[in-house]
């Protein structure tokens, strides 16, 4: 069982890939939270798998992947294989870490744990990478699912290939914190003239903060996926005045609706 939460595609297509190669069912944690339920219960066969798969949000897991552990029950754990794959546009800290110690307290623990670079998204901070730069990155990522899928398939114990970055310590234990306290906030979205109303960006919106009455209003909630802003076909929606001018992306090889 793959449970993965996905902004612009990258990790859906590596949970898509995954689940895929192994025979496993795929799960939209978002689509989970959103449901109303209060406790998320599964049943599971003598050898499946369970994973995790997201994107790294300034070098952690996104909330809404802690509070779907945190509300995940299994009703029938026997020491299944527990993986958990990150997307990141670079480096994950001590991303697993965090994960590790969430599962920890479900009891469970991870048995392996991956990083796969993908194309950069978060264009609030820098920007898109080049065509030619996102071709070779979704190529390396091919080859690397590649590798998870095998690692998996095997049930490799203690398999952990992560890149984990410069002074990873700082980076999940400062910088995370302060991204979770300060940077999840709406009220920098709008939608400029470019608007047309089509309402694409209330349903990708993953915390579904998002309703359009002629132009999108954004509610309280964020993961800061920036679904809305990639996927605007427009490119009408604008963070600031930090996104006017930067590129937008969303995965090639998958399709959200």
């Amino acid at each position: 069982m793959v449970f993965y939460f996905s902004g612009t595609g990258n990790s859906l297509q590596a949970a898509k890939n995954i689940a895929d190669y192994n025979g496993e069912d795929l799960v939209s944690v978002s689509e989970k939270i959103n449901s109303g339920e209060q406790l998320f219960e599964y049943s599971l066969s003598d050898n499946e798998a369970i994973g995790f798969v997201f994107p790294v949000y300034a070098w952690g897991p996104p909330g809404m992947v802690l509070e779907f552990i945190d509300r995940l029950k299994f009703n029938n754990f026997n020491n299944q294989y527990v993986f958990s794959v990150a997307t990141c546009g670079g480096n994950i800290g001590n991303t697993m870490k965090i994960l590790d110690n969430r599962l920890a307290k479900k009891g469970m623990k991870l048995s392996g744990g991956f990083s796969i670079k993908m194309p950069n998204n978060y264009i609030i901070i820098g920007d898109v990478d080049s065509r030619e730069v996102e071709k070779d990155k979704l190529a390396a990522a091919e080859k690397t699912l590649l590798d998870i899928n095998r690692s998996i398939e095997k049930r490799e114990i203690g398999a952990f290939r992560l890149e984990k970055g410069f002074l990873p310590g700082l980076m999940t234990g400062v910088v995370n914190p302060l991204f979770n306290k300060n940077a999840l906030g709406t009220g920098k979205f709008y939608a400029d003239d470019n608007c047309t109303s089509c309402g694409l960006c209330e349903k990708v919106c993953n915390t579904r903060t998002i309703k359009v009455d002629k132009k999108p209003v954004w509610g309280s909630k964020c993961t800061q996926c920036l679904a809305c802003i990639n996927y605007c076909p427009a490119k009408a929606i604008q963070y600031g005045k930090g996104t006017l001018k930067k590129g937008r992306y969303t995965n090639p090889n998958v399709r959200v609706l």
